[in-house]
C-alpha cells in the first residue's frame, strides 16, 4: 500500500491551525496555554514533515499523542470556549489522522 501524501499535508495544516488558534481567537492572556499550544502545533508540523521524508511508525505514534494531549489540554489548564472547543476538535482530528495512518501502514515493513 502506498503512503498517502495528502495525510501529511493535512497534518501540517492542522499543526499550523493549532499554532495560530490562540491568536486567531484573541486568547493572549494565558502565556502558558499559548506556549504549550505552539509547541504541540510545531511538533505536529515537524512530525508530518518528517513523514514526507522518512516513514516511521514512531512519527504517527507521537502525532497521536500530540492530538490526544491537545484534546485534553483544555481540561488540564481549565480554559473556556471557544479555544477549548477548537482544541478538542483539532486534537481529535490530529489523533484520527494518526490512527488512520497507523492502520494503513499496519502491514508495511518500516525497518528500511
Amino acid at each position: 500500500m502506498q503512503h498517502r501524501r495528502w495525510e501529511d499535508i493535512a497534518s501540517m495544516i492542522l499543526g499550523v491551525a493549532i499554532i495560530i488558534s490562540p491568536l486567531w481567537l484573541g486568547i493572549t492572556e494565558t502565556p502558558t496555554v499559548m506556549l504549550v499550544t505552539a509547541l504541540i502545533g510545531a511538533a505536529v508540523v515537524a512530525l508530518a514533515s518528517l513523514e514526507v521524508v522518512f516513514l516511521r511508525r514512531w512519527e504517527e505514534i507521537l502525532a497521536l499523542a500530540c492530538g490526544v494531549w491537545l484534546a485534553i489540554q483544555p481540561f488540564v489548564f481549565g480554559y473556556d470556549p471557544p479555544l477549548r472547543n477548537w482544541h478538542i476538535v483539532l486534537g481529535a482530528l490530529v489523533a484520527i489522522l494518526a490512527i488512520l495512518e497507523l492502520w494503513q501502514d499496519r502491514n508495511r515493513d518500516m525497518s528500511a
